[in-house]
């Protein structure tokens, strides 16, 4: 049975692969800060790692993020940085001295060059435009800096890395009224909110564009670029682009609430950002299935759940 550790295995999508590694007949461990595993200390990575498990692969999804209300507001950047990076660097060097061979990381598109994004009707996030680097977030700055250190663990070091980068997973689970949660989350729970015949806030004009993934699919490129021998990084996301406006509309439909929508200041990133596909399709002779209904339905089915629970408890 292989032995597998997920960084960050109690987060969103760390929740989700957990689940499907152990469907896949692996043997699971989650390390997460959730339940009181923190990777910014060494002595405490160091101690996991030294455990008599031998771990065969290392998945490395652990990091200090959230959508535009917490990465590009600036108030967070310090921690941002300070935190991923600890974790970053204390996880490739103990993968290093206790002999694990494998290793995935979770990048994600916001490293990709800010003036590339700014047509929200035509971003470029080809793989290969990532250089010369210009990222509109310190976020995006320290994703790109720990992409370069898997690389460098990579040929220094033997270690065998898949990186990813993500474009806006969403789905159930993830964050939703914590400050940290992404568009299609937020979304959900203001429809909620407001229920039949109230008001909805959307950040800035709505007319930026997002492609957004379901957690589902992302799972299943994940699985397939740790299968291949793809050492570069990949973009896993949708290339279905939408409007803000749009995404509040389909999700009210699917809610079946009667909302009005107000346009207000707000953080909003870059005005486009949509996932290229072409180089995963030529490599791994696969691409997501665009399930973006779907994956709306089933997170608005827990969003809304989670809001009922809350307002029941209160």
């Amino acid at each position: 049975m292989k032995r597998v550790l997920v960084c960050g295995g109690d987060g969103f999508i760390g929740g989700h692969l957990v689940r499907r590694l152990e469907e896949n007949g692996c043997q699971a461990f989650s390390a997460d800060i959730r339940h009181g595993i923190d990777l910014r200390d060494w002595k405490v990575v160091s101690a996991l790692f030294g455990l008599a498990v031998q771990f065969d692969e290392v998945y490395q999804l652990a990091a200090d993020m959230g959508g535009a209300g917490y990465i590009n507001t600036g108030e967070n950047d310090a921690e941002v940085v300070t935190n991923s990076a600890l974790i970053n660097l204390n996880v490739a060097r103990a993968c290093v001295q206790s002999g694990v061979k494998k290793v995935f990381f979770a990048s994600s598109a916001c490293v990709y060059p800010e003036h590339n994004q700014m047509d929200p009707e035509n971003p470029d996030c080809r793989e290969r435009t990532a250089y010369p680097a210009s990222p509109d977030s310190e976020y995006g700055w320290e994703k790109l800096f720990a992409e370069r250190l898997w690389q460098t663990y990579a040929r220094n070091h033997g270690l065998d890395v898949r990186i990813a980068r993500f474009h806006n997973i969403f789905g159930p689970e993830g964050s939703w009224n914590d400050g940290r949660e992404k568009a299609p989350a937020a979304l959900c729970r203001k429809v909620a909110e407001a229920g039949n015949g109230g008001t909805v806030e959307i950040w800035g004009d709505g007319e930026q564009t997002r492609s957004f993934l379901y957690v589902e699919e992302a799972i299943e490129g994940v699985c397939r670029l740790m299968a291949s021998d793809v050492t570069d990084p990949v973009n896993i996301g949708s290339e279905r682009l939408i409007s803000i406006n749009d995404l509040a509309g389909m999700i009210a439909e699917i809610a079946g609430r009667d909302v009005t929508f107000r346009h207000v200041d707000g953080p909003q990133g870059v005005r486009g950002r949509c996932s290229n596909n072409d180089f995963i399709r030529e490599r791994l002779g696969w691409a997501p299935e665009e399930r973006l209904e779907e994956g709306l339905e089933a997170t608005w089915r827990w969003v809304s759940g989670q809001l009922e629970a809350a307002r029941q408890a209160a």
